[in-house]
């Protein structure tokens, strides 16, 4: 059993957790409830009606969120040559080709937030993909993460851009920016992730897309929205 520390519960007598509640009521209460001693970020959770072990049902896409989340990315680029050099420039944190691969072979891992590569690149990439595709840090045209203008790519997902993909049980999670945004800010960068989760949704689905909404600010209580 999880236990809460006092200022949780505190937080958690001022929702109606029978309740669902309309986005910008949410946002109010999810920064009225926040209780840790720093500036945390609001963090929207959906529960997708979707089979994730079905390949044609995965969700995945790119939006840029008109205020950003508030937090830098680290942003890696698999490129050679002049797309090297420019990606370098719009400041990725880190651009490399073969032996950048050869050592996430070596450790198992790359520090990143988020990978992009430019085409010629994808095939040197399958090599690594069961340790970056699990981490969803697997380039995808369809998060238009795979291109040639990395240097494009960089300067937008290190702005407001963000790349999202379904977890292993059919969620999504995503920063929609700092408690210490303006209200109005949040609900347009909530509104702009909605929007784009539901464009990419899967064909293959029939029945309920987005089952539930919540919303809740970092270590706070989950508040439902109404969808």
């Amino acid at each position: 059993m999880i236990k809460r520390s006092k200022r949780y519960k505190e937080a958690a007598k001022l929702i109606d957790k029978s309740k669902s509640y309309p986005l910008a009521e949410a946002v109010a209460l999810a920064k009225k409830t926040a209780n840790t001693k720093f500036v945390g970020s609001l963090e929207l959770h959906l529960k997708l009606g979707i089979d994730p072990k079905k390949a044609e049902q995965l969700v995945r896409g790119s939006v840029n969120l008109p205020h950003g989340t508030g937090k830098s990315k680290k942003v890696v680029v698999f490129a050679t040559g002049p797309a090297a050099t420019a990606a370098e420039k719009a400041g990725a944190a880190r651009v490399g080709g073969e032996e950048l691969i050869k050592e996430i072979r070596e450790k198992g891992g790359l520090d990143a937030d988020v990978v992009v590569a430019t085409p010629d690149m994808m095939k040197h990439l399958s090599t690594v993909a069961k340790i970056l595709g699990p981490r969803g840090l697997m380039p995808n045209p369809k998060n238009e993460t795979i291109t040639p203008d990395v240097a494009k790519a960089v300067k937008e997902l290190s702005g407001g851009k963000v790349t999202f993909r379904n977890d292993e049980s059919g969620n999504l999670h995503q920063v929609i920016g700092k408690q210490g945004f303006e209200d109005k800010a949040l609900v347009e960068n909530a509104e702009s992730y909605l929007e784009a989760v539901k464009r990419v949704k899967p064909a293959a689905i029939k029945g309920t897309y987005i089952q539930s909404l919540t919303l809740s600010s970092s270590m706070g209580p989950g508040i439902k929205v109404q969808i």
